[in-house]
């Protein structure tokens, strides 16, 4: 692993280590870490050899060996985003966990879910479903006339005059480069004590992230992403409010709890009791290892480098003829969205495959409402990370072009 230093610095020598802990890079261009970043080898070794040791000596005995470990997996999530290690729980996926944190709300009919229109596609779904079970009303605050974006005001005026059970944003959305004011939200939410879910799934290993200035309650991520952690992981933060106040999941279990009479349990008093007794323990010790890279870089460097890797890659994009590039606001992340004149979606996907860059596909289905106002079916999402290079993104410029020209419509 990288040596830890107060002030990183890309350089060529830092990149070539970077990139041989990533040895996919010698032979892929791998634009798509908004879908899952490469595992530093660190990570792989680290889930290799607790695998090995399981066979070697027990599942069971394995995690018991390794249970500092284990626990290191709370503290280097928890130095990730600023709080104690008592406030995460380790979740199969971002969407368990806020399926999870959703799950303990007790909402009844009539309950207001506030939330923008650019909220990740899983969470919409889940707030529909919620509809139809619960009889929520879901409330969406109106976007910027640029459409950068949500209108804190907007948003801040609905909740005063809806008072929601719940407001919901996602920091990044899956479908463009645009970055949600989730602190400017969650300021109004304090202000007015109401309770603050952030989807940071795009955000998490890509910005810094502190919760307390964010004021969320709850905060949901994968891991996989620009975190470059496994796949088949994410956690949740658990605010101390949210603890004191009794909140727990829908269907706790005896990892969760404690079962202290024959009718009565006690949920156990941090975010464990949102979490399982079963684990993938391997798993598990790999995404600690993937924050423990990720902040031997530090967040600092990544949130300047990843970005302005994308803002290249926008710009000249932007310049080419047949070639739309769909993404709005005012700061943007590492996710760059366009369409191109005359492709159908998956044929463009297959010749982008074929020349050895890797990207991903979003249709009008996974954001109904920002697709909607942009007047667009389908888009090709490429994200650049940190350990990619700026020639890459000219190659890639460079193949995008060719085939905007070659357009078979």
């Amino acid at each position: 692993m990288l040596a830890k230093s107060n002030v990183f610095q890309f350089t060529e020598e830092t990149l070539q280590a970077l990139r041989a802990d990533a040895p996919a890079s010698a032979s892929v261009i791998h634009f798509n870490n908004a879908g899952c970043g490469l595992l530093p080898r660190p990570v792989l070794e680290t889930m290799i050899d607790h695998l090995r040791l399981e066979a070697e000596i027990g599942g069971y005995e394995a995690s018991a060996a390794r249970a500092e470990q284990v626990r290191d997996f709370y503290v280097s999530i928890a130095e990730l985003i600023g709080c104690r290690p008592e406030n995460i729980a380790f979740a199969g996926s971002a969407t368990h966990a806020y399926s999870k944190a959703l799950s303990a709300i007790p909402f009844e009919p009539g309950d207001v879910i506030l939330t923008t229109r650019n909220d990740f596609i899983s969470n919409q779904i889940a707030f529909l479903a919620l509809r139809k079970r619960s009889g929520v009303e879901i409330v969406h605050a109106p976007d910027l006339p640029d459409g950068g974006g949500v209108d804190v005001a907007a948003m801040a005026a609905l909740m005063r005059a809806r008072r929601p059970r719940l407001v919901a944003a996602t920091h990044v959305p899956t479908n463009s480069g645009l970055v949600q004011p989730i602190a400017e939200i969650g300021r109004h939410c304090r202000e007015l004590g109401l309770l603050y879910l952030v989807d940071a799934c795009q955000s998490i290993g890509q910005y810094p992230i502190d919760v307390e200035e964010i004021g969320c309650d709850l905060l949901t991520s994968t891991c996989r992403k620009f975190l470059r952690g496994p796949r088949g992981s994410g956690f949740l933060y658990v605010s101390d409010r949210v603890l004191a106040e009794g909140y727990e999941p829908l269907f706790i279990d005896m990892y969760g709890a404690r079962w202290v009479a024959g009718d009565q349990y006690e949920p156990v008093d941090s975010a464990a009791r949102f979490e399982e007794w079963e684990f993938p323990y391997s798993t598990l010790l790999g995404c600690a290892a993937a924050a423990r890279y990720a902040l031997s870089i530090g967040l600092e460097p990544i949130s300047r480098r990843t970005p302005a890797l994308a803002a290249r890659l926008r710009d000249q994009l932007a310049a080419i003829p047949g070639v739309r590039v769909l993404d709005r606001g005012a700061q943007l992340a590492a996710l760059v969205t366009f369409d191109v004149e005359g492709w159908d979606p998956q044929r463009f996907k297959s010749a982008v495959d074929a020349r050895g860059v890797n990207s991903a596909l979003s249709f009008r289905e996974f954001a109904q409402y920002d697709f909607a106002d942009k007047d667009v079916e389908w888009a090709l999402r490429l994200s650049p990370h940190y350990y990619n290079t700026e020639a890459e993104v000219d190659t890639v410029v460079e193949m995008i072009a060719d085939l905007a020209k070659s357009a078979p419509v």
